[in-house]
């Protein structure tokens, strides 16, 4: 079945149900209707106040532009990649193929942070320079540009270095650039701590689910930000076996990780820190988000 438009539509009212139609039709269910209004922002360079303001305009010139980044999402590209920004924790975030697109699970992470760094006071060793905090797996820079407290420094670190200038622009935009210290390396190993706060996004998606994963995701965001291994804790277990030697006493650990992998990665924690108070957090969802591990 066609989903190209039959006839021209007369008002950017008319064009968005238009578009959610034909979003729909192709199978993009999921807040197609919002969809379609960030790609008609797009296209007119307005928010979305102003546009529910013009809905009774006729479109006309901007039907085109519209018309291009429509097709654009109905090949199932990314509507972050299309618009080039993502929304994350209050936050307005460049976002472009280098990089894994923000997504609100990564904000249990950012509150449990900024709780914990709001509430814990500097220790005598860094008391003068601030609490000291890395961002293992850094992509986009979501957590570095996010996590804001009193008195912190942020090394954030990826494997990426395309990834590491996305970072670069995001904490220049929201001001936070002095603070952030961007390192291309491998988990810990470009780091010297010892660190206050270990936060770690790495990759969690197992062989089997990858394969099997939307083509906004598997056809267009970055593999190597996505898919771990056959049982895709690979990389926040080989983390935990670096972080002893790196984070203080006293210090806290963060990893998100995916629904069913809670169990296994709280073992890999107790194996590497034997004395500490090791949990699990849930998401909205109810599901089981975040390995948590207080030194």
């Amino acid at each position: 079945m066609s989903v190209g438009l039959t006839r021209p539509p007369a008002t950017f009212a008319h064009a968005l149900r238009d578009a959610e139609a034909r979003l729909r039709a192709a199978g993009i269910d999921d807040d197609a209707r919002l969809e379609a209004e960030v790609l008609l922002c797009h296209a007119l360079g307005v928010s979305r106040e102003q546009l529910f303001a013009r809905l009774r305009e006729p479109i006309a010139d901007r039907r085109d532009a519209f018309e291009a980044l429509l097709r654009r999402r109905l090949a199932r590209e990314p509507t972050a990649y299309i618009v080039g920004h993502k929304e994350f924790y209050g936050l307005d975030l460049a976002c472009t193929p280098d990089a894994l697109i923000p997504r609100p699970e990564t904000e249990l992470l950012v509150d449990e942070a900024i709780g914990w760094l709001s509430a814990e006071k500097p220790g005598t060793r860094n008391k003068e320079q601030g609490r000291l905090v890395a961002d293992v797996g850094a992509g986009s820079g979501a957590i570095a540009v996010a996590v804001r407290a009193p008195k912190i420094r942020v090394v954030a670190v990826d494997l990426s270095r395309p990834a590491l200038a996305l970072a670069h622009h995001n904490a220049g935009a929201h001001g936070v650039a002095g603070r952030v210290t961007l390192l291309q390396g491998d988990l810990l190993s470009a780091l010297r701590g010892p660190f206050d706060l270990i936060a770690a996004n790495l990759p969690y998606v197992p062989t089997h689910l990858y394969e099997r994963l939307p083509p906004e995701i598997r056809e267009h965001e970055p593999e190597a930000a996505l898919h771990a291994g056959r049982l895709g804790t690979s990389l926040i277990e080989a983390l935990l076996q670096q972080a002893p030697e790196l984070l203080r006493p006293g210090g806290l650990l963060l990893a998100e990780h995916a629904w069913n992998q809670g169990r296994r990665l709280r073992e890999a924690a107790r194996a590497a820190f034997p004395d500490a108070a090791i949990e699990t957090k849930r998401d909205l969802a109810g599901h089981e988000r975040l390995l948590v591990v207080r030194t």
